[in-house]
């Protein structure tokens, strides 16, 4: 913008990096949402779940926030080319981010539900999902942050691995639900909480996308290759 006043452009580029800090904010609350959802779960810990719950009507005010903000920004400035880009991924940014918020709190609801139950089994594959997408969901809001296109690959790739453990886990429960019909309220549960965890990783994944093309102006591919098969280590048929 050659033209346009130096106090201007200033301006313009603290409302951009305030943009980013706002993502930032909206993505560390979420992040702590999951983390203590996973704490409600593995250590059995209604309080967590509670805080967790509390949190949400939070993170949709500051959406809200954020998309009239983008608005603003809009209307007032018309940005182009990158600028325009990261401006308008920022809305597609906070719904992916609102969803990976609810997906927290019904997993932290469903912990609550489970207390009720004696479970002869061990949350370690649960354990497990919930780290790894606690692990890619930081790594992306690193990535929002820091314009990291790289970053944001490097998510986008490993989600598989995430899909991967779902399916040991789907496995698993259904096979606790076959040999004793007093699982099947609990294992239903802990599907339901298997699902939400796999959905969180899925909008990790759409951040990342929309990061990259922020950044690059370009698509990533449809598929993403397929990642290792560790994950089903931890998923052995019972005998």
């Amino acid at each position: 913008m050659p033209d346009t006043p130096e106090h201007l452009v200033k301006s313009y580029e603290q409302e951009i990096k305030r943009l980013r800090g706002m993502l930032t904010e909206m993505g560390g609350m979420v992040e702590n949402q999951v983390a203590t959802s996973a704490t409600a779960i593995l250590a059995r810990d209604a309080a967590a779940a509670g805080r967790v719950v509390e949190a949400d009507p939070k993170v949709d005010a500051l959406e809200l926030d954020i998309q009239q903000f983008v608005i603003r920004l809009l209307a007032l400035r018309q940005p182009m080319a990158a600028d325009l880009r990261e401006i308008v991924a920022a809305l597609k940014i906070t719904g992916d981010l609102e969803r990976i918020g609810d997906y927290a709190t019904n997993v932290a609801k469903r912990s609550l539900v489970l207390d009720q139950f004696t479970l002869p089994y061990s949350f370690a594959a649960i354990g497990q999902m919930a780290r790894m997408v606690q692990e890619n969901l930081k790594h992306v809001i690193d990535a929002i942050g820091e314009g990291d296109a790289d970053k944001a690959v490097e998510v986008w790739r490993s989600d598989q691995s995430v899909d991967d453990l779902y399916n040991g886990i789907f496995r698993e429960l259904v096979t606790y639900m076959m040999e004793d019909p007093r699982n099947i309220t609990p294992c239903t549960h802990l599907l339901f909480i298997a699902k939400n965890l796999e959905r969180i990783g899925d909008h990790a994944t759409n951040i990342a996308e929309t990061i990259y093309y922020a950044v690059k102006g370009e698509v990533l591919p449809q598929s993403r290759p397929k990642g290792d098969m560790s994950a089903y280590a931890m998923i052995r048929p019972r005998e």
